[in-house]
């Protein structure tokens, strides 16, 4: 029989997760919460809802994580009537929220210690990806835990990664968004000044295209940068500007050096500022098109 998943989080990336999950035949649960995408379409395929984090836990051998960052993670894990009251002995916890490394040790721990295993699986693309079922999945736990789960992984990834122990999953992943996002705010900067010296956006775009500054960032920011289509990158700056956030975090637990990330979050944290926290990363080019810089 096909284990019993519990998906907590159907937000953008999670709403594409369980819709593969339900179209593979498995029996799925889904957390009633405020911040879902609308539940329809998973409940005419046949998934079920609680609005109780004990009682999903209990109804599933397999426990998906898909929420904003690390308080998130270990409130649905600990709080009164959480995911932890409710998991049996032998039931797998996945993590595909980005959350701080020494975070994630943590809450393995208590996973561990209600006789339960733990992963950490966070994703990379987008949520049209998660939607077709080909996401990435960077994978940090036990090998032989992530072969027991990689059936149900298989039905919304294309390429699984194992990065290491508990916790490598979400420092690959930090150190990806690291450099992701930190290439889009630098074209943004870039897409800025040259509106200011009167440099037409296409050729732009062309010219760093044939050049050293083409690549996946490029690609998603060229519809804002040509037309003011923001959907080439559907990722808020809020949750950029977390990213940066918990990257600036793990390397300075590590002394490793970070000038540049702290650059990158504060311009992510004035656009999250100026436009809202449900801005999208692409916006950020016309924020600061239009930002004067004083003398």
């Amino acid at each position: 029989m096909k284990d019993r998943v519990g998906i907590v989080g159907v937000g953008l990336m999670g709403h594409g997760i369980a819709r593969n999950v339900v179209a593979h035949g498995y029996t799925l649960t889904a957390l009633e919460h405020p911040g879902n995408q609308p539940l329809e379409e998973l409940t005419q395929q046949g998934a079920k809802t609680t609005p109780s984090l004990k009682a999903l836990a209990e109804a599933s051998d397999i426990v998906i994580l898909c929420v904003t960052g690390s308080p998130e993670v270990e409130a649905v894990l600990t709080q009164g009537g959480g995911v932890l009251e409710g998991l049996r002995a032998g039931s797998v916890v996945i993590d595909c929220s980005t959350s701080v490394p020494a975070s994630t040790a943590r809450m393995a721990e208590a996973v561990t210690a209600v006789g339960s295993s733990f992963i950490d699986a966070p994703m990379t693309r987008t949520a049209q990806h998660a939607r077709e079922g080909r996401l990435n999945l960077l994978v940090g736990g036990d090998a032989e835990v992530l072969a027991g789960v990689r059936p149900v992984l298989e039905c919304f990834a294309e390429s699984i990664v194992h990065a290491g122990p508990v916790g490598a999953g979400h420092a690959l992943k930090l150190l990806h968004n690291f450099v992701s996002l930190g290439a889009a705010a630098v074209i943004a900067e870039a897409a800025a000044c040259a509106a200011r010296v009167a440099i037409d956006p296409s050729l732009f775009v062309e010219v760093l295209s044939g050049g050293g500054g083409g690549g996946a960032a490029l690609d998603r920011m060229r519809p804002y940068i040509i037309d003011r289509d923001p959907t080439g990158l559907q990722f808020y700056m809020s949750n950029a500007l977390k990213d940066l956030r918990y990257y600036v975090e793990m390397a300075s637990d590590q002394r490793a050096f970070h000038e540049i990330a702290d650059s990158v979050a504060s311009t992510l944290r004035l656009g999250v500022q100026e436009a809202g926290p449900r801005a999208l990363v692409p916006e950020l080019a016309s924020l600061l098109t239009e930002r004067v810089e004083p003398i």
